[in-house]
């Protein structure tokens, strides 16, 4: 008896390295082209059935590899808060991964239909059934963190989770929408984005400097920091999509995926309000204010 409970912690560890193995096997080998020729043969419908069975048995195996805390760790995602009702996480997720595969079951031109559609590029099944369903969970984070949805989503817990920890999952999430199309992405504001930000950027959030009205989208970064000279609004200009300000000073800094950024801070102005003299003539009250330089010229303009 007590030699069958030895065995057992082996047994099911054997199954789960079972399991692990046979599925990234099903991921390498199943291709975009494969699917489509099984879309032609049995129907849409039916594919779609398949891949979310094997999408439910790649949740199942994350569940089981809860555990396993060095995994998600590398994520910057906090183990014990990826837990929960695993029925509504597989309904929320398999009904993200069949839809995707509905819009895109033609495999030709699909104009992005989200913020995490455009922000997040690849088309359907590229890279297997892994790199699909990484994918999807970051459109899931991105759609989240851009305000365009609002409920639960696996993506959403992932990305929030690893936030709060600075994690590498939502600093590709935050990377994806400050490089990525104001008009179709859109930015993260509000109540995340000063966190999002600090992480962004590198920032130790107790290094004496505060952050507000923070806004990152679009290939830019605005923001007021306060720190023990007072407040500055600021802003950062992503190298690959702006030119250099040439109005002015600037200094070059890094955000945590290598990326360059041209930051300004709110330099003083003289600012002239108009009125009306005596004599009937304009004259001018002249003040000094602290205001942005002009946005340098996007490279796409030039």
């Amino acid at each position: 008896m007590k030699l069958r409970k030895k065995l057992i912690p082996f047994l099911v560890l054997t199954a789960c390295l079972v399991l692990f193995c046979s599925m990234p096997v099903f991921a390498a080998e199943l291709t975009e082209a494969d699917v489509e020729a099984a879309v032609a043969s049995q129907g849409k419908e039916a594919v779609t059935g398949n891949v979310f069975v094997w999408f439910l048995c790649a949740i199942a195996f994350l569940k089981v590899s809860q555990k396993i805390d060095s995994f998600l760790a590398s994520l910057g995602i906090n183990v014990g808060n990826t837990g929960g009702n695993m029925m509504a996480e597989l309904l929320i997720a398999g009904r993200s991964l069949t839809g995707s595969m509905r819009s895109h079951g033609g495999g030709g031109y699909h104009k992005a239909s989200s913020p995490g559609s455009a922000a997040v590029a690849g088309s359907f099944l590229s890279g297997g059934l892994a790199g699909a369903v990484g994918r999807q969970v970051q459109r899931e984070a991105v759609n989240s963190a851009t305000g365009y949805t609002e409920h639960s989503s696996i993506g959403n817990m992932l990305y929030q989770s690893s936030l709060n920890k600075g994690g590498d999952f939502a600093n590709q999430v935050i990377s994806n929408i400050a490089q990525g199309n104001y008009g179709q992405v859109g930015s993260i504001k509000g109540a995340d984005a000063q966190k999002a930000f600090t992480s962004y950027m590198g920032i130790n959030p107790g290094g004496g400097s505060s952050y507000d009205n923070v806004e990152i989208g679009g290939g830019r970064i605005t923001g007021t920091e306060t720190g023990s000279s007072g407040n500055r609004d600021f802003a950062l200009y992503h190298a690959d999509q702006y030119a250099a300000p040439t109005q002015g000073s600037y200094s070059t800094v890094q955000s945590v995926d290598g990326s360059t950024w041209y930051k300004q801070y709110a330099q003083d102005t003289v600012e002239k309000t108009p009125y009306t003299s005596g004599s009937g003539k304009v004259a001018y009250n002249e003040s000094i204010v602290q205001k942005l330089p002009p946005a340098p010229q996007r490279k796409e303009r030039m």
